[in-house]
């Protein structure tokens, strides 16, 4: 995602009571190497060294605060992650639609499919379009 998009480029459907660090992890080898050099804003769920490594290797710039207990931090872009909350509107933004926020369809593949119709409208309401 460039630092102007304001959608999703991928995402994927996980069970509840999984950790995220390793969710994340594979999202970000579904979605692939990167042409450029591309910010990805995280939040301290993914700020362990595997997940860090995954995505510069993947031409991503990790933008994650290290926790408080780190023994060795390291300097991050404070007004790049100040963005983070846009990924959290983007969130509550789809659970707007009570399809989704109920989670009417029993089937994965169905509730994925709604996601992405959401998806496709914010981006159309908003202008993102390619």
């Amino acid at each position: 995602m460039s630092v102007n998009e304001k959608t999703a480029i991928d995402f994927i459907l996980s069970d509840g009571h999984l950790h995220d660090a390793p969710q994340g992890r594979i999202l970000m080898e579904t979605v692939g190497k990167q042409k450029s050099i591309i910010p990805l804003v995280m939040d301290k769920a993914y700020e362990d060294e595997h997940t860090r490594y995954i995505a510069q290797r993947l031409g991503f710039y990790p933008i994650v605060p290290p926790k408080s207990n780190r023994k060795n931090p390291w300097d991050y872009d404070t007004e790049l992650y100040k963005r983070r909350n846009e990924i959290e509107r983007l969130f509550r933004l789809i659970k707007g639609f009570r399809r989704i926020f109920v989670r009417f369809e029993k089937l994965d593949k169905m509730f994925i499919g709604f996601i992405q119709l959401a998806l496709v409208y914010l981006a159309l309401r908003s202008g993102n379009t390619p």
